[in-house]
């Protein structure tokens, strides 16, 4: 059973930096794509970064580019979100999510994803 926990939300001031963590169990990480997704209250669930199974090839949402970098550590199973330059916007629920694929692609879809983690809140106040 496969299994994604995040960790390190929590409340920032505009201009400061977070990373959140998502530690993968159950299965063989490196076989994963990873992505985070965020969602803020009367919101849509929106794609923000997304990194391939073991190319490294990496998304971004356009809002985040420059600001948010996405990394995997295999040997740790676990795939981090870097964001620095915190905007009020960037407020959100953050959700890792893993997709079980042979291929070397980016999925970017919230569809293409077999498993999501619990959510971490991120707050960056103005």
């Amino acid at each position: 059973q496969v299994q994604l926990v995040e960790s390190g939300g929590g409340l920032v001031q505009a201009g400061g930096s977070l990373r959140v963590s998502c530690a993968l169990s159950g299965d063989t990480f490196s076989s994963y794509a990873m992505g985070w997704f965020r969602q803020a209250p009367g919101k849509a669930r929106e794609s923000v970064a997304a990194i391939s199974r073991s190319v490294y090839s990496t998304y971004y949402l356009d809002s985040v580019k420059g600001r948010f970098t996405i990394s995997r550590d295999n040997a740790k199973n676990t795939v981090y979100l870097q964001m620095n330059n915190l905007k009020p916007e960037d407020t959100a629920v953050y959700y890792c999510a893993a997709q079980d694929s042979p291929y070397y692609s980016v999925p970017k879809s919230a569809r293409e994803y077999d498993y999501w983690g619990q959510g971490t809140q991120v707050t960056v106040s103005s």
